[in-house]
């Protein structure tokens, strides 16, 4: 009987600071946008969010292309990636696709089943090559292995304005579900996902977001998230938080020893204002730099995330400041 595809648990890569070097290493751009599996069965055609959450409707665009790819059944892992009007990847943009000039666009970087074969316990090379020869003409573009040393990719990367680089074993297996060392990525964005626990009040909704990372089981809250929002969205994210609310503090390391400036952490006598979260709703965050003792400065709101589950939300690594 023909084995039937469906969508994994991703496979996940490890933080650094620093790319990996050597021959058994290979490097890809790291896009900005919402990692998705496409699953075709037949004339069937899914797409399944990082949590396995069905957006096929979300994203038709996508489905159409993948729709497309020359197999009878296929499991694709990639990125839905939006390219703004000057031709970069733009998170997000990612979440206003009626904006003008905006083209919504699915990058593949692997292949985990192919016509009823099972290819997660095959190398990553070999599964490039099969995926390669299934996109050609379909729409689905390739996130290719990129050429150059490990410090030229970084640098034409960073030159390019691009979040990142994932650096792959040329030879790894896919593990789905599994954070693995074989797959190491590094930002230079500075730019994250966290955990909404608490928020500061005001007279309609919120002045500010406090948001945190798990460090193990516990959470840690990171600082406070007062810009970056309209009307508009403080209401969406007002509306997504309503129901949430908790009697206790889900943060581990609050109240923090030192005053309540700006980035600076969070006194006794400051949370007695703040109103507490069960810690769910996942968000994205721009910011300057880590403080040395671990929060965010001139820390800015970028949208919500549905896309992956709160207790997979960690502290990331960012790269090296660009010398330039």
């Amino acid at each position: 009987m023909t084995e039937q595809p469906s969508a994994l648990a991703p496979m996940m890569a490890t933080s650094a600071a620093t790319l990996p070097t050597g021959a058994e290493w290979s490097y890809e751009v790291k896009w900005d946008g919402y990692r998705a599996q496409a699953v075709k069965s037949g004339r069937d055609i899914s797409l399944a969010s990082r949590n396995l959450k069905n957006i096929t409707r979300q994203y038709p665009g996508v489905a159409r292309v993948a729709a497309s790819v020359d197999a009878a059944s296929a499991v694709l892992d990639g990125e839905i990636v939006a390219i703004d009007a000057a031709g970069r990847p733009s998170f997000q943009a990612l979440h206003h696709a009626a904006t003008e000039g905006l083209s919504i666009v699915y990058y593949a970087f692997d292949l985990l089943h192919l016509n009823g074969r099972d290819l997660t316990g095959r190398p990553l090379d070999e599964r490039r090559a099969e995926l390669r020869t299934i996109v050609d003409g379909s729409g689905v573009l390739l996130s290719d292995p990129l050429p150059g040393t490990p410090e030229q990719i970084a640098g034409a990367v960073r030159a390019l304005g691009l979040e990142g680089v994932v650096a792959k074993q040329r030879q790894s297996i896919y593990a789905p579900g599994r954070r693995s060392d074989a797959w190491i990525k590094v930002r230079f964005a500075k730019h994250q996902e966290f955990v909404v626990g608490g928020f500061k009040p005001n007279a309609t909704n919120f002045d500010s977001l406090l948001v945190g990372y798990y460090d193990g089981m516990r959470l840690l809250c990171a600082g406070k998230v007062r810009n970056g929002f309209t009307p508009n969205l403080r209401a969406q994210v007002f509306e997504r938080i309503g129901g949430l609310t908790s009697a206790r503090c889900p943060f581990v390391n609050l109240p923090s020893t030192k005053t309540g400036h700006w980035g600076e952490g969070i006194t006794a006598d400051e949370m007695r204002a703040l109103r507490w979260l069960k810690p769910q709703q996942v968000v994205e965050v721009s910011f300057a730099e880590w403080t040395r003792d671990g929060s965010l400065r001139h820390a800015a709101f970028l949208a919500l995330r549905d896309d992956k589950p709160a207790k997979d939300v960690v502290r990331e690594l960012s790269g090296p400041p660009s010398r330039a």
